[in-house]
């Protein structure tokens, strides 16, 4: 742990046991914060430990935490539990999320529900204690997608679910910046998880895996862990300056 930014802070990684959200929990980790990484079911345990181990052998301190965070007590559990643990938080990352791809006349009733629970309920309630429970100077970083600019058939209810974030973000920010909280969110484009693939046909896949500005110089064509996790932890240090803001990691996928 070379360099120690966040030497002494504390971090809450909401889903921050495997994928993007494994990798966040140990890059704040590198750079000094202890930190409580969140999953969400017993099939996330195992990569949950392993998230911790990596913690700790590296020299910080990390404790695992599972809830249900489509419960609004949930969160402000995992938020109490940690403030507990750890004295307080710092920084807290919300990487929750949930993908449906179908043409609007498929999505039934039950899609729309769970996936406005998981991608925009979840996100409102965790700002929301994040406000209320975050040390001064703060940062609250959100997850989204960068489908949110773009024009494409079958991703209404995913990005859509993921629309008010943008909003919340906002108005999050005008409200917490008298605390010197900065509230921002990332928006990846299509990045190489299971996540993704499981989503998409052979087709569909390699369309994207060549639709970024910047594909040829990727392993993939799609969006790396690597290239998104460093964006977090700029937000969570120097650029605690910027705030209100969507950024779109993207490589060139989608802008506005």
């Amino acid at each position: 742990m070379a360099n120690q930014k966040l030497n002494g802070k504390v971090a809450l990684v909401a889903g921050g046991a495997k994928n993007l959200g494994g990798l966040v929990s140990r890059e704040l980790a590198d750079l000094g914060a202890k930190v409580a990484v969140h999953y969400n079911s017993a099939a996330t345990q195992t990569a949950a430990d392993e998230t911790i181990a990596y913690i700790e052998d590296s020299g910080s301190e990390a404790f695992s935490i599972r809830a249900d965070l489509t419960k609004s007590g949930e969160i402000a559990r995992v938020f109490d539990e940690t403030i507990n643990r750890f004295g307080g938080i710092d920084v807290a990352v919300n990487t929750t999320g949930m993908v449906i791809k179908k043409p609007i006349e498929d999505c039934t009733e039950k899609d729309y529900d769970n996936i406005f629970a998981i991608n925009s309920k979840i996100a409102f309630f965790f700002m929301q204690a994040a406000g209320k429970k975050l040390n001064e100077r703060g940062k609250i970083i959100t997850i989204v997608t960068s489908l949110l600019a773009a024009y494409t058939d079958s991703y209404a209810i995913y990005p859509g679910s993921k629309a008010p974030i943008e909003h919340f973000t906002r108005a999050a920010s005008k409200e917490f910046g008298v605390r010197g909280i900065s509230v921002n969110s990332i928006g990846p484009g299509p990045m190489e998880t299971p996540f993704f693939y499981g989503q998409e046909t052979k087709e569909s896949a390699a369309y994207n895996q060549n639709a970024a500005a910047l594909s040829k110089y990727t392993k993939t064509g799609l969006t790396d862990l690597a290239d998104i996790a460093p964006v977090v932890t700029f937000l969570a240090t120097d650029g605690w300056w910027i705030t209100g803001q969507t950024i779109f990691a993207n490589g060139g996928y989608t802008t506005r």
